[in-house]
């Protein structure tokens, strides 16, 4: 295997191929489907890229079929309609429509990517597949509607009923289309003796609740085709305000810790890949430099919490991230990006390569606390007499009516409170405790709650039923007081919600408010409103330290949330204050700087490689090291970055060198030789003489 055949760090670009943008990561997603898509292709190729197609799936510039051109036929009827009779647009276009996954519109793209297959491209990803909830009124989604429930269209938000099963119909579209445009193009990849990877890159399951926007998500666990995804978490998401103690504001770090943390359940257990997304700017123009790398880092930080995954989208859009301006501080003129910050962020970028570490330790062996999270969630982000809207910033969010909706409180009031105590929190995609028995070896306590998600069959309590039996501890919070539970599925009828079926597989009295033994386990039946815990977490805090503490558990409240991956120290300060001793190489410092002591207040983050953890000469760079040469009396390497970027690069010598070709500083307590030099795609080579 070649140092790039693992595809550990990407990037997606729309623009053609440019020395400033040129990240020197092992495979580049070339973005879009238009005329100058094979040349794109192949010039990124040249550069030394494994080479992939990215795409939209539910949007693009689609014109064609929709004005028919395509087929002879106007095909606007596809196009996402609200209850207004009017399509739900992309962004700030005036003709690109989210679109009804129907046959006639997947058929379409199976074209339009089918010549892509003969250009060579080693992957397919098709990017966001969406359905927004407030959608479900257009005349082929009516068609839909009678094909697949075998009854007449419901307007969607006419009963909690409607909306819920407008949200299957609109997973099942979706999921029904990326199985056929995926099945077909690898087919005929094959018979052309090809092989080609399809990917689908994702927000969270979690954001798109929030967002009010239905996906596929757990179905990618099982669709055939696809190989993998990308979670698509960056701070355009993260930053997506919540409630705790009462408090609406941004949690960058805490929310994109819980994204990252769902994401990751839509391949755990399979050979599919994953990779992890951050997004040095996002989408918002109008933010400062200082601002963009703060909360960069954030999210950065967040998913290096998450161990099990050691791959990378290192930035969509280069070009916006290089070559435009944006404001500093205390200044309102714009400027293109400061050194340092590009330094800072090609740093943290070539870093990612090297965190696939056998070598995991954490800092707080507290229990691990998973957090039940249903793909029916994304079926039920709508209350009768609430407005169906969808979040869109800050400013709209303030607008709407209904705090608890708007930020998935019923969510939150359950992930935050232990979070907030420092343990091991991982959200967990509750349809994969179906297809796959490992799903909850890594939860100590489950937390799960039937007030804003539903179980899709019974086989998923008689999976609960089973690992609780086997030592799990299960705390179900509910009050019963959800319209949903009224919906015709398969516990109406003989139970009163869901929740008593799954009193009667564990054998447990949904009525007892006590700790409840089932075999080796146990359970706790909590009646109340998860959304009440964002204002008082207390109550669920002392009900899961509890139940952590009779399953042999010392519940230990901390401030500090940190893993060792290898040499990587990582972590993030809650609340409070945190010291971190040692020797560490501070990689979110674009000079590189040494630490032996920091003190770290609320909300700091801190990402060190630890100088006494090995012997290794090379510790890191914002350049791309190749060729790497060492004999008895040199030292010679190539040095790969964008172009004119500032490199610095960290190296551990024993001795002083005699000769460095380029500039370089030398401390003889810590034994590290700094280079500086600025960058070059197609490398520069350096040379020192010992």
């Amino acid at each position: 295997m070649t140092d790039k055949d693992r595809e550990a760090t990407g990037f997606q670009e729309q623009a053609g191929y440019d020395e400033s943008i040129d990240l020197r990561t092992d495979f580049v997603m070339v973005y879009g489907l238009n005329d100058t898509t094979a040349e794109r292709i192949a010039r990124w190729r040249e550069a030394g890229y494994r080479v992939h197609l990215m795409t939209g799936v539910s949007w693009g510039t689609y014109q064609d079929y929709l004005d028919g051109r395509w087929d002879g036929a106007e095909h606007w009827d596809d196009a996402q309609t609200t209850a207004d009779g009017k399509p739900i647009l992309h962004g700030e276009s005036v003709d690109i429509p989210y679109m009804v996954p129907t046959f006639g519109f997947t058929e379409y793209l199976v074209q339009k990517l089918r010549p892509i297959i003969g250009l060579g491209v080693e992957g397919i990803h098709l990017e966001e597949p969406e359905f927004w909830a407030r959608a479900g009124y257009s005349e082929s989604f009516k068609r839909e509607w009678q094909a697949y429930f075998k009854e007449p269209w419901q307007p969607p938000h006419s009963t909690p009923e409607a909306h819920f099963r407008s949200g299957q119909l609109k997973q099942h579209l979706l999921s029904r289309s990326l199985d056929r445009v995926t099945s077909v193009l690898r087919d005929e990849a094959l018979s052309q003796g090809r092989e080609v990877h399809f990917y689908v890159p994702t927000h969270s399951l979690l954001n798109y609740t929030q967002w009010q926007i239905i996906s596929p998500e757990s179905r990618l666990r099982t669709l055939p085709s696809i190989d993998g995804a990308i979670a698509q978490v960056w701070t355009g998401t993260s930053r997506t305000p919540n409630v705790y103690d009462g408090k609406v504001a941004e949690r960058t770090f805490e929310t994109a810790y819980l994204e990252y943390g769902i994401a990751q359940d839509l391949t755990r257990g399979t050979d599919r890949r994953m990779w992890f997304l951050h997004d040095p700017i996002e989408d918002h123009p109008d933010r400062t430099w200082e601002d963009y790398l703060a909360n960069y880092q954030r999210t950065l930080v967040a998913s290096l919490l998450h161990p099990g995954v050691s791959r990378y989208e290192v930035a969509p859009w280069p070009h916006r991230i290089f070559n435009r301006p944006y404001l500093r501080e205390g200044s309102t003129e714009r400027e293109l990006i400061p050194p340092d910050t590009a330094t800072s962020y090609l740093i943290a970028m070539n870093s990612l390569r090297d965190l696939d570490q056998p070598d995991v330790r954490w800092a707080h062996e507290g229990p691990r606390v998973g957090i039940a999270l249903s793909d029916t969630a994304m079926f039920q982000r709508w209350s009768p007499g609430g407005e169906s809207g969808h979040y869109d910033g800050l400013q709209d969010a303030l607008a709407l009516e209904g705090r608890e909706q708007l930020h998935f409180s019923d969510f939150y009031g359950l992930a935050l409170p232990p979070l907030y105590e420092g343990q091991r929190v991982a959200p967990v995609q509750l349809e994969s405790v179906i297809d796959s028995p490992d799903a909850l070896d890594d939860v100590d306590v489950l937390v799960l709650s039937y007030e804003f998600q539903k179980p899709l069959a019974p086989s998923i309590h008689y999976a609960l039923a089973g690992w609780v039996n086997r030592g799990g501890s299960l705390l179900y919070v509910g009050n019963g007081a959800d319209p949903y539970h009224e919906i015709r599925s398969w516990w109406t009828g003989r139970y009163g919600t869901c929740a008593d079926h799954l009193a009667e597989a564990l054998g447990a009295d949904p009525t007892r408010d006590d700790i409840q033994p089932i075999g080796q386990g146990r359970v706790r039946f909590l009646p109340a409103r998860p959304a009440d815990f964002t204002e008082k977490p207390a109550e669920l805090v002392s009900a899961l330290r509890e139940l952590a503490e009779a399953g042999g558990h010392t519940w230990q409240p901390t401030n500090w949330l940190a893993v060792q991956r290898g040499p990587y120290l990582i972590g993030a300060v809650l609340d409070g204050t945190h010291v971190v001793e040692g020797t560490y190489l501070d990689l979110l410092d674009p000079h590189l700087g040494v630490v032996r002591r920091r003190e770290l207040g609320p909300g700091d983050l801190t990402w060190l490689r630890d100088l006494t953890y090995d012997d290794t000469p090379l510790l890191a760079s914002a350049g791309r090291i190749v060729d790497w040469h060492e004999t008895a009396g040199t030292i010679t390497f190539t040095c790969e970055a964008p172009r004119g970027v500032p490199v610095t690069t960290a190296l551990r010598l024993p001795t002083p060198p005699t000769t460095v070709n380029v500039t370089s500083t030398y401390d003889p307590d810590t034994h590290l030789l700094h280079l500086t030099h600025p960058g070059s795609p197609t490398g520069t080579s350096i040379t020192i003489t010992l």
